[in-house]
């Protein structure tokens, strides 16, 4: 019978494609976009594009640094609640927020690499959850955000 490692494996690349891929999708709705459209709001939410990465950001620093080192969220620097994490403030442009957004995706993927589909991290609010129920729980906020910034773009583009 085969390890148990060998099992995972296949599918924990899987994993970590599809992250990439939905985390691609949110760094490029912003290419080519003038400051103004970045921040656009069509919508009465706080969601604009340059929101969409910036919140992006906090999901991915909430899962893979407080989840995993347990630091609470003021010593990372991160707001207190996810609709804050859409709040722009004026030094955050096309290109700060798409650095820190990159900078946030290769810090997960080092804070993950360390760990197997079924530890467990502790610095979640909802209690030890598996880094398997986290990577698809970030698929699933990558995938919606995705096609929130891809109706977001359609609709400026076409203005």
């Amino acid at each position: 019978m085969p390890s148990l490692d060998v099992l995972n494996h296949p599918f924990r690349e899987q994993f970590e494609v599809f992250l990439d891929e939905h985390r691609r999708v949110l760094d490029d709705c912003l290419e080519g976009l003038t400051e103004e459209q970045a921040r656009r709001s069509l919508v009465p939410s706080r969601t604009t594009l340059l929101g969409l990465v910036k919140h992006a950001t906090f999901v991915e620093k909430v899962w893979f640094d407080e989840a995993v080192t347990c630091r609470p969220r003021a010593e990372i620097g991160l707001p207190a609640t996810p609709d804050e994490s859409f709040v722009l403030d004026e030094e955050d442009t096309i290109a700060t927020v798409r650095q820190a957004y990159r900078e946030a995706c290769e810090a997960s993927r080092k804070a993950a690499a360390a760990l197997e589909l079924d530890d467990l991290l502790h610095g979640n609010r909802r209690g030890p959850l598996p880094l398997r129920w986290v990577y698809l729980h970030l698929l699933r906020e990558l995938a919606q955000h995705g096609g929130h910034a891809d109706i977001l773009r359609e609709q400026i583009l076409n203005a």
